[in-house]
């Protein structure tokens, strides 16, 4: 609803019509059947547009559409190890975290300790340090390794390239 004295108004082509009375102005877009409808209500006058209300919420709509076609969604994908992971399943599961940063993602790494496991957290440590280390050429630590709980986590983000 349009509470101002005096307002700005624009035309369907986009043409200025001047500053005059909401009545006078709603008057012009009714006889054109179309509607009057406020684009900037800061301004001073208030700027209104006479245009087709239905169309111009459509446009705004097919906008937005195009605008979150074009996004990337990044997703957080996670990793689990053991300190006592062995050589090969480490260099496996380091490999999904290098396709995982190709993939645009962010990628998780967690060691997990059980029980009597976390008398010797200095394993998971290394494993963890070895892991950021290999992974310094193409991925940057969003997160250094850091223990919550019974488990010592790091997240790992691609590095731009440029």
């Amino acid at each position: 609803m349009i509470r101002a004295k005096e307002i700005r108004v624009v035309d369907d082509e986009g043409g200025q019509l001047g500053i005059m009375t909401p009545e006078e102005a709603l008057a012009i877009a009714k006889s054109k059947e179309l509607d009057l409808v406020e684009v900037a209500p800061g301004a001073t006058p208030p700027v209104c547009r006479i245009v087709n209300y239905g169309k111009l919420q459509y446009q705004k709509s097919k906008r937005a559409h195009e605008a979150r076609k074009n996004q990337k969604q990044v997703v957080l994908k996670e990793v689990k190890f053991r300190p006592k992971t062995e050589e090969h399943d480490f260099q496996f599961k380091k490999n999904n975290v290098l396709r995982f940063l190709e993939e645009g993602n962010k990628a998780k790494a967690t060691v997990t300790f059980r029980g009597r496991e976390m008398m010797h957290q200095e394993l998971g440590r290394k494993l963890m340090d070895r892991l950021v280390t290999e992974l310094s050429e193409l991925a940057d630590v969003e997160r250094p390794p850091k223990l919550e709980g019974y488990a010592l986590t790091a997240i790992f983000i691609p590095k731009k390239r440029g």
